[in-house]
């Protein structure tokens, strides 16, 4: 009973999110269908993560690994999923491998995991995976900001 209390909480608080997103896009003059909401599903079971999908919602954070690999195989196909937050190099292949429908990495913040990225795409064939770049806008060490502008397109 206290699981289902929470799932549907979950769903409640969807659909106050996607309501404040709609005002603050009509106050600030853009389309609320422009705004992606990643619902952060760290940490949280299969069944609460289907029952906010089952409500509408597509686009799910995970930051994990390994509890991603164990998640996504057990949820639709359609799910557009986010890894957020630092990636390990030595994690990078086995996260490309096990999840498909990855359809953004959020948070790479050094070159050696933008590499071991492409190369994970590269060597199964997958179109190149979009990133979010981590900058540190404080003092550049000489040097690092030319080597970061090749990773950047």
């Amino acid at each position: 009973m206290a699981a289902q209390a929470v799932e549907g909480a979950a769903v409640t608080a969807r659909r106050t999110v996607f309501q404040r997103v709609r005002q603050a896009a009509e106050r600030s003059g853009r389309v609320a269908d422009d705004v992606r909401v990643v619902a952060v599903s760290k940490t949280k079971p299969v069944s609460l993560i289907r029952r906010v999908y089952d409500a509408g919602h597509r686009c799910f954070g995970e930051n994990y690994v390994q509890e991603f690999i164990e998640k996504a195989p057990q949820l639709p196909q359609d799910i557009d999923w986010h890894f957020i937050g630092h990636l390990q190099s030595n994690k990078a292949k086995s996260l490309i491998a096990a999840v498909p429908n990855l359809s953004m990495v959020q948070g790479v913040d050094n070159e050696k995991i933008a590499n071991h990225l492409d190369r994970a795409v590269s060597s199964i064939g997958r179109k190149p995976l979009p990133v979010m770049v981590q900058v540190k806008t404080g003092k550049l060490v000489r040097g690092t900001q030319r080597s970061r502008k090749r990773h950047i397109v």
